[in-house]
């Protein structure tokens, strides 16, 4: 008998309480795509008095719709690789040493992700205000930066955890330098981690409002353009075409995140 057919069955209950909270989480999203086919063009009427492609155009030739895409993309691509950079290497330094304070510092590296996002933005607003930082695209990537390293840093640490130390130990014995040990033995074994933190960072801080509206100072990234839409009801058309472009560039990155993450069961090198 397979393991497959030994295993119970869901209740009933419960599969209902399932398909209820899927339903709760994506329909919104349905009707949202729905809505951007629709010819009405001032308010919302069930179901859709029509359907065309006329606001995908309309959305392609808005510049201010093109100039927030670039600054979420470009807000986005930089905060990334600044949280690739710093995420490693603090996962590394927590990883690979034992020193005084480090379950602290590992908090502390946690805590901006687990805050409440007006909170955080608060208290870099604040921070900005005392440096007398001018906001500017760079204010919004310190920002950006602040929860998309925890993404990269969690991501790491977990897949170190699940690589044998033997394989570093064994490459340094063999006469390899730090870096050709990084290069050849590190690199390899954290490459989908790196590759799965970047995505759910990237997807991260290309939809995030919060910290944003406290850094961005007269700047629109693209949710804080798509937040000064919602005003407007005859622009409801165009904003539910960019809302779509952002489920898309937002759940592909993390599905991928999610498809990568799910080859380490086993530790890396265990057998060797």
């Amino acid at each position: 008998m397979s393991a497959q057919a030994t295993q119970p069955r869901a209740p009933l209950l419960l599969k209902l309480a399932t398909a209820c909270v899927l339903a709760f989480l994506y329909v919104p999203f349905l009707i949202i795509i729905l809505y951007a086919f629709s010819t009405e063009d001032a308010t919302f009427t069930f179901p859709p008095p029509g359907l065309t492609l006329r606001w995908f155009g309309v959305a392609w030739a808005r510049d201010d719709v093109w100039q927030a895409i670039s600054l979420s993309l470009r807000v986005a691509a930089v905060s990334t690789t600044v949280a690739l950079v710093l995420g490693t290497l603090a996962a590394m330094a927590v990883y690979r040493s034992a020193f005084f304070g480090r379950e602290a510092i590992s908090f502390l590296l946690l805590l901006p992700l687990a805050l409440p996002g007006i909170v955080t933005g608060i208290a870099l607003r604040s921070a900005m205000s005392l440096a007398a930082l001018p906001f500017s695209f760079w204010t919004i990537v310190l920002g950006h930066a602040t929860f998309c390293v925890v993404v990269v840093y969690n991501n790491v640490l977990a897949r170190f955890r699940r690589t044998s130390a033997s394989q570093i130990e064994a490459s340094m014995d063999l006469g390899a330098t730090s870096f050709q040990t990084f290069r050849y033995v590190v690199l390899p074994n954290i490459a989908t981690a790196l590759l799965a933190g970047g995505m759910l960072a990237f997807a991260l801080s290309f939809d995030e409002v919060i910290v944003t509206t406290f850094t961005a100072g007269q700047q629109e990234t693209l949710p804080i353009w798509i937040l000064s839409q919602l005003v407007r009801p005859r622009n409801r058309p165009v904003t539910n075409v960019v809302a779509v472009f952002v489920i898309a560039a937002t759940f592909l990155p993390i599905l991928l995140a999610n498809r990568l993450t799910q080859d380490t069961t086993e530790v890396a090198g265990g057998g060797k």
